[in-house]
């Protein structure tokens, strides 16, 4: 614990709070004093301390078994009022209805958010394949329907920094290879439409294509992910790509009375 305390001497209290918030994830949902301080490294005083403040506030909330926390409410009260993904969902909501009810599959929705794609909506298909994404989680981008299409239209810097960073192998059917990544994302520029077969988990594939604001910047990607087989990508794909272009004509519209929104790359 000595070594977590020099990591943290001249840190900002608000950087140490943050520490504890991210400490939590979909495979940690709920953890006890002792799992945020080794965690995060900070000191057990200085981790109740800051748990306790971050209760009383309402980030925080105490799990039923009294001996663990969990995220409060307070973070989804302050969460629905950032302008970039309410608005984007309102805007697109009615456009993946459509799409599930034309295909009774899993209809998602998902920004950019530094190198990864964002999931700020899911429709779960009854019946339909599980899936890896849920709302406010993240994937990666090179093995996504959506995370190509986010990719192929970001600043090339991003994609230079992913590849130098090395693209991870999730299942055998990954694309791995830079030349092959990049062959893909030019061919989803040039079509409008991405496609991930088996990339993320085995047995799902997915279709996506981009959301566009009022000046031509791609917002936002919409996909349909279904099981390995159960329908053809290829005849989907315009499907896909006419709710994409409806959701860009409403955002649009959104955009042309209200001015425009704080709705670009977060990098």
């Amino acid at each position: 614990m000595a070594g977590g305390s020099t990591r943290w001497q001249g840190r900002s209290v608000i950087s140490k709070a943050v520490a504890l918030l991210d400490a939590f994830g979909p495979s940690t949902p709920e953890l006890s004093l002792g799992d945020l301080a080794r965690i995060t490294g900070l000191p057990v005083s200085t981790t109740y301390r800051l748990a306790t403040e971050l209760v009383e506030w309402g980030g925080l909330e105490r799990a039923g078994s009294g001996t663990g926390y969990r995220i409060g409410v307070r973070l989804w009260e302050l969460g629905v009022l950032a302008p970039r993904g309410a608005t984007l969902r309102e805007v697109a909501l009615p456009h993946m209805q459509d799409l599930y009810q034309a295909t009774r599959e899993n209809v998602h929705l998902a920004v950019l958010d530094g190198r990864e794609a964002l999931y700020l909506d899911t429709i779960a298909g009854r019946g339909a394949v599980p899936v890896r994404s849920r709302r406010g989680g993240r994937l990666p981008l090179h093995a996504t329907g959506v995370g190509k299409v986010l990719l192929a239209h970001a600043p090339e810097s991003l994609l230079h920094e992913i590849l130098d960073a090395g693209l991870r192998r999730y299942t055998a059917h990954t694309v791995v290879a830079p030349g092959h990544l990049r062959r893909a994302l030019a061919e989803t520029r040039r079509t409008g439409i991405a496609y991930a077969r088996e990339e993320m988990s085995l047995g799902s594939q997915s279709v996506a294509s981009p959301v566009t604001g009022s000046d031509g910047t791609v917002v936002a990607a919409l996909a349909v992910v279904l099981r390995s087989g159960r329908g053809d990508l290829r005849r989907l794909g315009p499907a896909v790509r006419t709710a994409a272009i409806a959701a860009s004509r409403s955002l649009q519209e959104r955009e042309r009375l209200a001015g425009p929104l704080a709705v670009r790359h977060s990098r």
